[in-house]
C-alpha cells in the first residue's frame, strides 16, 4: 500500500522562468480545429513522473534539471506553437499566436528522498501543490503559457517532473508525442523521430455544416443536482482504485456468457458508472450520463488523423440512462450501453461534433448528472525516460471534479493493472467504496 504518513516536506523553488525555442521560430497566427476549440477543453491537465537515481552512462553526473531544460528548448523548435499563447479571433474563435514567449519552467529541490512517497506511489499525491506549484495567473486560457514544467530534485539523487498543459492545444496522445520528442532531445537527437503535424483544419466543420448524429453530451438536463455545488475543497475526497487481474475476473464473473469477453475498458467503465451513481443516490427518474473519450486515430478511421498530429482527436459521446435503471439492473446493463455507444463511433460522429460547434456557438459540455472517463492506460506515460530510466510512476496526477483517468499501474510485486482516481464528496466517497468492494469481491 502507499505510505499514509504524509509528513510535511519542504520544497525550495527558484524563480519561474520561460523556456523559449532554441532558435528563432516563425512568428505567425495558427488556427485551432473546431474540435480543439470547445468550451469543455478549456482546462489544465496535470501529470507527474517520479524517477529513481538510476542514470544511464551518458547521464552520469549530470543534473536532470539542466538536461530537461535544454531538451525542452530544443523540442520547442519543432513544436513552436506550444511556446505561444492562445488569443481570440472573430466570434471567439481560438487562435495560437506563435509568439515564441516560451513555456513556464521551475527548478526546485525537496528535502526528502524518493522513498518518502511510499513503496507504491499512487495519485493523488498529497504534495502536488508543491511539486507542481500553481504560479498565480498561469492557469488560465487566454494569454497564459500553454505548458508548465517543474523539475524537483530529491535528496537521494532522484527527481520528480510535474507537468501541466492546456487541453485546448493537446490531447493525451499529442502530449505524449511532445514528451517523446523531449526525451529524444535529452539523448542527443537533433530532431524528433516523429515529425509534428499541425493541420488542424482536418477537424474543422464542413461547409455547409450538418449535424448528423445525436449528441447527448451537449444537451441540458434540468432535473439533475450538482453534487459538488457549494462544497468546500475540504469536503471533497480524492482516492484511487486499482483494477488488477483478480478484480477484473470478479467483474467478469458477474456477466452473462455472451458478455464475458467484453473489453477491460467496457468492464471498468460500466462498474465505475454504476457504483458512482448508486453512491450519489439520485432521484430514480433522474437522467444520468456517462461520457468517455473516443479517439479517432488509427486504421479504423480511414487514416483521418495523420501520424504526428498532436491536436485533440477525440469526441466525448454521452450515454444516458434513468438512474433507477442503472442502479437496479445488474452490471451487464451498463456494459451493454458502453458497448453500444462504442459501435456508433465513426468518422461521421466527430465531423458532426465539429459542425455542432460552429452551428450552435460552441456550447459547453453538459455537466448535469455527468461522469467522464478518459483511458490513458495505453498512451505510454509509464515509459517516459529522460535518461534516468522509466518512471517509478508516470501519469495523470489525479481525478478532476467530473473526470477520472485510467492509468497503467504496476504494483511492487510486478502485477500490472489499471488505476483510476475518483473525486467525490466525502460522504459519497464512503458509499462508493462500499459499492466497489461489493462489485470486485471474489465470488464465493
Amino acid at each position: 500500500m502507499a505510505s499514509e504518513s504524509h509528513q510535511a516536506i519542504s520544497v525550495i523553488r527558484k524563480a519561474q522562468e520561460l523556456i523559449t525555442p532554441a532558435a528563432p521560430t516563425p512568428r505567425e497566427i495558427k488556427k485551432l480545429s473546431d474540435i480543439d476549440d470547445q468550451e469543455g477543453l478549456k482546462f489544465n491537465v496535470p501529470s507527474i513522473f517520479f524517477y529513481k537515481n538510476s542514470p544511464s552512462p551518458e547521464m552520469e553526473g549530470k543534473d536532470p534539471v539542466k538536461v530537461i531544460r535544454e531538451a525542452l528548448s530544443k523540442a520547442l523548435l519543432f513544436y513552436y506553437p506550444l511556446a505561444g499563447r492562445l488569443v481570440e479571433g472573430h466570434n471567439r474563435k481560438l487562435l495560437v499566436d506563435c509568439s515564441g514567449e516560451g513555456v513556464l519552467f521551475i527548478e526546485a529541490d525537496a528535502d526528502v528522498k524518493l522513498e518518502h512517497f511510499g513503496d507504491e506511489i499512487q495519485v493523488p499525491c498529497p504534495y502536488m501543490d508543491q511539486l507542481l506549484y500553481n504560479v498565480p495567473g498561469s492557469d488560465g486560457t487566454l494569454g497564459c503559457p500553454l505548458l508548465f514544467i517543474q523539475v524537483t530534485r530529491l535528496l537521494c539523487g532522484g527527481f520528480i517532473v510535474g507537468l501541466r498543459f492546456i487541453h485546448t492545444i493537446l490531447d493525451g496522445f499529442g502530449f505524449m508525442q511532445f514528451l517523446k520528442a523531449v526525451e529524444e532531445m535529452t539523448k542527443g537527437a537533433n530532431s524528433p523521430s516523429l515529425t509534428p503535424v499541425w493541420q488542424r483544419e482536418i477537424l474543422n466543420a464542413r461547409n455547409p455544416p450538418r449535424i448528423t448524429c445525436s449528441h447527448h453530451e451537449f444537451e441540458s438536463v434540468k432535473n439533475s443536482r450538482d453534487i459538488f455545488l457549494n462544497l468546500n475543497p475540504d469536503e471533497i475526497a480524492h482516492k484511487s482504485f486499482y483494477f488488477g487481474p483478480k478484480e477484473i475476473a470478479s467483474l467478469r464473473h458477474r456477466l452473462p456468457s455472451h458478455l464475458e469477453k467484453c473489453s477491460t475498458f467496457d468492464l471498468i467503465t460500466a462498474c465505475l458508472w454504476r457504483c458512482r451513481t448508486i453512491a450519489i443516490e439520485p432521484n430514480p427518474d433522474e437522467i444520468v450520463r456517462l461520457s468517455f473519450t473516443a479517439g479517432f486515430r488509427g486504421k479504423h478511421y480511414n487514416k483521418l488523423i495523420p501520424p504526428g498530429y498532436y491536436g485533440n482527436a477525440f469526441a466525448y459521446p454521452a450515454i444516458c440512462s434513468k438512474a433507477d435503471d442503472l442502479c437496479r439492473n445488474p452490471l451487464e446493463y451498463a456494459v451493454q450501453l458502453v458497448k453500444k455507444m462504442k459501435t456508433e463511433m465513426n468518422e461521421e460522429y466527430i465531423r458532426s461534433v465539429a459542425d455542432l460547434m460552429v452551428t450552435r456557438g460552441r456550447p459547453k459540455h453538459t455537466s448535469e448528472g455527468l461522469f467522464i472517463v478518459s483511458d490513458n492506460s495505453r498512451v505510454g506515460f509509464d515509459e517516459v525516460d529522460f535518461g534516468w530510466g522509466k518512471p517509478v510512476f508516470g501519469g495523470i496526477a489525479g481525478a478532476l471534479l467530473l473526470i477520472s483517468f485510467f492509468i497503467k499501474y504496476q504494483r511492487r510485486d510486478g502485477e500490472i493493472g489499471i488505476m483510476v482516481p475518483i473525486c467525490l464528496p466525502l460522504s459519497t466517497m464512503l458509499k462508493f467504496q462500499e459499492e466497489m468492494k461489493k462489485m470486485t469481491k471474489a465470488p464465493m
